[in-house]
């Protein structure tokens, strides 16, 4: 890449030189042709004004002297050139010269070359019927001009070099925080050490090497959160799975022994199986929350008074000796019916875990906010931000089974749907857990092709 900048600084510079010196080579040239031209007429006006060159004067000059001078003059006088010896130096005429002569022109100005020399011939009317004509070489000019295209070219030549230099430094210098972004790469790749870079300046390069500190700020958090989940899922299936071994084992010894009586087995398999349907119970909630998107997703209208309802039948039957006080009114959403009446469901089965027995489950739906309120003892205020967290369990709770998993699950659903949750001690006592989803109170309707369409916007996640 600092090759690339180098070349293209180079070609730049070369352009902009080739341009800058053909115009003042040009422009030297035509301004040095115009003085000499200048100098000319008026050298040749004056001296057509004066008797100081006539034909006699120019036949007392020599011929060598006046073909050794850097000026040449010559004089037309009835269509000859005078001194004769020298008129095949100048001749042919050109016809503006001979009306010069005649008087139908006041001058002319005209190129002539001899022996690869270039000479400016300038003629001015002299007296009637002649004219006088000064010549005179244009090669001082020509060899000014090559000095000047020589240093020109050596100018030109050490500017791209200088260029190319220069662009080469700059290249490097600019590149140097994408070579810092690529060796930080090639480090997380070899070692997996997600250590954010340095940040200099405040251009796009800065901007952008912010922007992959962030990247490795999220995936730290994010593998810190995978490292979590690890480990608290060992931890909690430590504890069936110990209790289910030791269970096993007690029961395979008892038959070695001889075996066990009727209830004492049937109280054992009841254990077993209690802890079998924890442990799928806590499985089903790992899978749940170990992936970020569903495997299939079917998102459709559904009335979450439905899903409500549903979800108490189902939990009314596990706690009998919980009353569920229902209020719910329509309340029309697009998701998936799965994943909100498991959501439901949780918060039902918190309410009537926590709730005292015999008590009363306060259910209500009202404008997309479902609303599910216990009697229970509430949650301590250092404990209330955080039971949403994975694996986490107030102190009063840890006694209590299971894995503390299922509010995690209701705070997942949620915001998979572009919705949130909260919660809240009630007075006297009790807590109240809300979600809320978007949505609206009359019916949607979504047509066979938007069947693949996509949940609403999920909720910024949780800090």
């Amino acid at each position: 890449m600092a090759a690339r900048i180098s070349v293209l600084a180079a070609c730049a510079v070369g352009l902009a030189v080739a341009l800058s010196s053909v115009a003042a080579y040009v422009t030297l040239r035509a301004q040095l042709h115009e003085r000499l031209d200048s100098s000319l007429l008026q050298r040749a006006s004056q001296a057509s004004r004066t008797d100081f060159i006539s034909q006699a004067t120019l036949y007392n000059i020599p011929s060598d002297f006046l073909g050794a001078a850097d000026l040449r003059i010559f004089l037309i006088a009835d269509g000859q050139v005078i001194p004769s010896d020298r008129a095949d130096w100048i001749s042919p005429l050109a016809d503006d010269e001979r009306a010069v002569a005649a008087g139908s022109l006041t001058q002319n100005l005209r190129t002539l070359y001899r022996d690869g020399n270039e000479y400016r011939v300038a003629t001015v009317q002299a007296q009637p019927g002649t004219a006088l004509m000064f010549v005179q070489s244009a090669e001082p000019i020509e060899r000014t001009l090559d000095r000047l295209g020589f240093v020109l070219l050596l100018v030109g030549a050490g500017g791209i070099v200088a260029a190319a230099l220069i662009g080469l430094a700059v290249g490097r210098s600019a590149l140097m925080p994408v070579r810092r972004l690529s060796a930080a790469a090639e480090h997380i790749a070899r070692t997996e050490e997600l250590n954010p870079i340095q940040v200099t300046g405040d251009d796009e390069l800065a901007s952008l090497a912010t922007s992959f500190n962030k990247m490795l700020v999220a995936l730290q958090a994010s593998r810190d959160r995978q490292r979590r989940l690890v480990a608290d899922a060992g931890h909690e299936l430590r504890t069936p799975l110990t209790s289910l071994r030791t269970n096993l084992e007690l029961l395979a010894q008892a038959n070695r022994r001889g075996g066990l009586e009727p209830h004492q087995r049937d109280e054992l398999l009841t254990d077993v199986t209690g802890q079998v349907e924890e442990l799928s119970t806590l499985v089903g909630d790992l899978v749940e929350l170990a992936r970020d998107e569903p495997l299939e997703r079917t998102p459709e209208p559904l009335d979450l008074a439905d899903i409500v309802v549903r979800a108490v039948d189902r939990v009314r039957r596990r706690a009998p000796g919980v009353t569920f006080d229902v209020r719910t009114h329509p309340w029309w959403v697009v998701g998936e019916a799965q994943i909100l009446e498991r959501a439901v469901t949780n918060l039902l089965d918190n309410a009537a875990k926590y709730g005292p027995p015999g008590g009363t489950v306060t259910v209500g739906l009202n404008k997309g906010q479902l609303v599910v309120a216990d009697e229970g003892e509430g949650i301590s205020d250092r404990d209330l931000p955080m039971v949403f967290e994975r694996f986490y369990r107030a102190d009063n709770a840890r006694t209590m089974p299971g894995s503390g998993l299922g509010l995690s699950i209701v705070r997942q659903a949620a915001e998979r749907h572009g919705g949130s949750v909260s919660a809240r001690n009630r007075e006297p006592r009790g807590v109240s857990f809300s979600m809320t989803l978007p949505g609206r109170g009359e019916e949607l309707s979504m047509r066979p092709q938007d069947a693949d369409a996509e949940l609403p916007a999920p909720a910024a996640p949780r800090r």
